[in-house]
């Protein structure tokens, strides 16, 4: 039984150890998804050789317990800001104030027949952005009754799972779709104006995972998230950023975008939100996002229902405090030698609307 033991934490342990590189390829960079359930297997491993070595001291049962506990405490330090034991990036709302924000993402899934069921959660929500993704023509139809409640619409319909459709009650002064790294992937930027007469900025983005079938290196997805950091850096509006990134929270290239944008994660100190697998629930990860720039307080944050998908869908209410300067919370990357390794280039052809005054 320890054999077996020592065996599985070996395996835990290399893939623990594997996403402290630097390699983009795919299977180094799943590696980092799987942090939460390598985390929950290697804590029943400690109690299994907490218990071989009380009851029968060996060398496996010994080896057992320090590869157990040097696992959790690598683990531990990539997921903890993300546990309620953590302390708040952004602060919460604590007032009934009328004026917030609620956005709502949704990877509808492209085949996913179930239109209804998203349209029903919508209506359910109310929320003043809906981003959808994975959208093709046919769920453009589907979505049509959406309308009325959303006058301000864009439309990026495609065939290849990476449609987006962007439905908002606000009025979008400025919009534009681009391509930003790869050819028919896009993602959405607006200039809109909020109720209360505030322009703020929408970027919505899905880039392309890592994986076997799509790209054999995370390379194109990074990439998209660093152009988009860097043309954000100093961006002087209220700005929201929101989208399946086909990444974790805690992985490099997502704590490298904030680092370089210096945007805020309101999950930080509230919980996971793992809105992908939905139909595994021991295989589960943060792959929907929303970041914002500071200026904002978190009135409510909630993974939604099923909707026949494979993602659940995210929906943010914030609450735009201007006054209100939230701490990033400390992160010790060297920004410079993370771009050098990840071979970020320093500059786009392709770039990020910013909707200059």
């Amino acid at each position: 039984m320890l054999t077996v033991l020592v065996c599985v934490l070996s395996v835990l342990l290399v893939a623990t150890l594997l996403p402290l590189s630097y390699s983009q390829h795919y299977l180094i960079r799943s590696c980092d998804f799987i942090r939460l359930q390598v985390f929950y297997v290697a804590l029943c491993g400690l109690l299994m050789a907490i218990y071989g070595v009380s009851y029968e001291p060996s060398v496996l049962s010994i080896l057992a317990l320090v590869m157990a506990v040097v696992i959790l405490a690598i683990q531990g330090m990539w997921i903890y800001p993300y546990t309620w034991l953590a302390s708040k990036e952004v602060a919460s709302c604590l007032d009934d104030t009328p004026h917030s924000i609620r956005i709502m993402s949704a990877n509808v899934l492209m085949s996913n027949g179930k239109c209804k069921m998203l349209i029903d959660l919508v209506k359910k929500h109310q929320p003043d952005l809906l981003i959808t993704l994975e959208t093709d023509l046919n769920w453009q139809q589907q979505l049509s009754c959406l309308e009325d409640a959303y006058p301000h619409r864009v439309y990026c319909p495609k065939d290849n799972r990476y449609g987006m459709h962007l439905y908002s009650k606000y009025k979008i002064k400025q919009q534009q779709v681009c391509e930003l790294v790869e050819d028919d992937i896009p993602s959405i930027h607006i200039l809109f104006e909020t109720a209360d007469g505030i322009e703020m900025q929408g970027h919505f983005i899905h880039p392309a995972p890592p994986s076997p079938t799509e790209e054999d290196t995370s390379r194109p997805r990074d990439t998209e998230l660093i152009i988009l950091a860097k043309a954000l850096k100093n961006n002087k509006r209220p700005t929201i950023v929101a989208g399946d990134l086909n990444d974790v929270a805690w992985s490099r290239s997502t704590r490298l975008f904030m680092k370089i944008s210096g945007f805020l994660d309101p999950r930080k100190g509230r919980g996971f939100f793992n809105t992908f697998h939905a139909g595994y629930f021991f295989m589960r990860w943060p792959l929907d996002h929303l970041f914002h720039s500071h200026g904002f307080t978190v009135k409510h944050i909630k993974r939604l229902e099923k909707y026949g998908s494979d993602h659940f869908a995210l929906l943010t209410e914030l609450v735009h405090r201007p006054q209100n300067e939230n701490q990033q919370l400390d992160d010790e990357m060297d920004v410079q030698q993370a771009v050098d390794e990840l071979q970020m280039p320093a500059h786009s052809k392709r770039q990020v609307p910013t909707f200059s005054e």
